[in-house]
């Protein structure tokens, strides 16, 4: 979006508009196209107005109903916090007594939005106009939040009780290794925690080796996807957690917590059961951890896969019962598969060099069942362990 399009976007006429545009299938906007076309509205103004509407109809899964009464830009929307996560991050700041928030590189607001609902005190910096723009649009119902156009690194902080920084990258590799590769840099805001309480956003495949040490890193996911790993310092870490897995889903929040990483359960044949760790848990390193909880053992001192005797419902891992363990060969697989009447098969694949979709279309599948295939190892044998998911 463009300062042109913010001018349009941002008037009565467009607002109302938005507001009354209900988007989508493709022939259902070709429709609204052309009444809002024959009512008078100008060509510029209705691709505007549907281009923020089709934002807002993805933002729901962000967002929920907050959305239909937002602003958004393509960027700012792929990068913000979901609102879930972000209410999550502002509890930190409610927890440890922080009335003045300094949120810098705000984007569209959304955890600056949390923030405001819990009483906050928000500054809100952004240095891009149209998005700092978008912002002060959604943070409009709250008198305790402002937004400011400029750098983070030139925000006053005096009398700011506590700081929260998205530093974006300036490449799109999830795997950056010099603390410049941010912007603002990483020097810069694991600095500020030597003045003020600080949580920093970043993105979940961040090498590690980059965490400082006296930090709580917090590895959080959504409904099984990891988003983010937020980096807490000061005020903001919880006393001896240094590593964490936030679970967030349909049925609430939980989380392992750990003083390290947690070392690993020793490696033990194939049970009865085979479970998924979620990736918070195998960011956090706390797999370890995980199988103790399920009296579970590992399968490869390598592979993120735990197996036990007892179904455990657990929050942290998804769980398959093992019914057969075969070779790793095509022929076999397809016959077995064949003898079952297997139709419809889940491939899933860790540490095995296989293309799940090239593997498939070479299975012939045919029939009205269905199950999961888990290419994997186990103690260092290429297998595969046929099973049916239970959660």
């Amino acid at each position: 979006m463009d300062r042109e399009e913010l001018a349009r976007l941002l008037t009565p006429e467009a607002l109302r508009l938005l507001d009354d545009v209900v988007y989508g299938s493709a022939d259902d906007v070709v429709r609204l196209v052309s009444r809002l076309r024959a009512e008078g509205h100008d060509a510029g103004l209705v691709a505007t107005v549907l281009s923020q509407a089709r934002l807002r109809s993805r933002a729901r899964a962000k967002f929920g109903e907050f959305a239909d009464r937002m602003l958004f830009t393509e960027a700012g929307l792929e990068q913000a916090t979901r609102l879930s996560v972000a209410a999550v991050h502002a509890g930190r700041f409610a927890r440890a007594g922080v009335h003045w928030v300094a949120d810098l590189g705000c984007g569209i607001g959304a955890d600056a939005l949390a923030l405001a609902a819990l009483g906050i005190d928000v500054t809100a910096v952004e240095r891009d106009e149209v998005t700092a723009a978008i912002a002060s649009f959604n943070l409009a119902p709250f008198a305790n939040a402002r937004v400011e156009h400029g750098e983070a690194e030139e925000a006053d902080l005096a009398g700011v009780g506590g700081v929260y920084l998205d530093p974006a990258r300036r490449s799109g590799s999830e795997r950056l290794r010099d603390p410049a590769d941010w912007s603002p840099s990483l020097a810069f805001a694991f600095g500020l925690a030597d003045r003020l309480p600080t949580g920093v956003k970043l993105a979940p495949g961040i090498d590690r080796a980059l965490l400082p040490e006296d930090a709580e890193a917090q590895w959080v996911s959504v409904d099984r996807e990891v988003v983010e790993v937020g980096v807490w310092f000061g005020d903001l870490a919880r006393p001896g957690v240094r590593r964490a897995a936030l679970v967030v889903g349909r049925g609430g929040t939980a989380e392992l917590t750990a003083a390290a990483d947690a070392p690993d359960a020793p490696v033990r044949p194939l049970r009865s059961y085979l479970y998924e760790p979620d990736g918070a848990v195998i960011r956090a390193r706390l797999i370890g951890d995980l199988a103790r909880t399920l009296d579970g053992t590992m399968l490869d001192p390598d592979i993120a896969y735990v197996s036990a005797d007892a179904a455990v419902d657990t929050p942290f891992a998804a769980r398959f019962r093992v019914v057969a363990d075969l070779p790793l060969d095509v022929r076999t697989l397809r016959r077995e598969l064949s003898a079952r009447r297997i139709g419809t098969l889940e491939i899933k694949k860790r540490g095995v060099d296989v293309d799940p979709a090239a593997f498939r279309s070479r299975l012939a599948l045919r029939g009205h069942g269905s199950a999961t295939l888990v290419l994997t190892r186990l103690a260092g044998a290429r297998r595969a362990i046929l099973a049916e998911r239970e959660s």
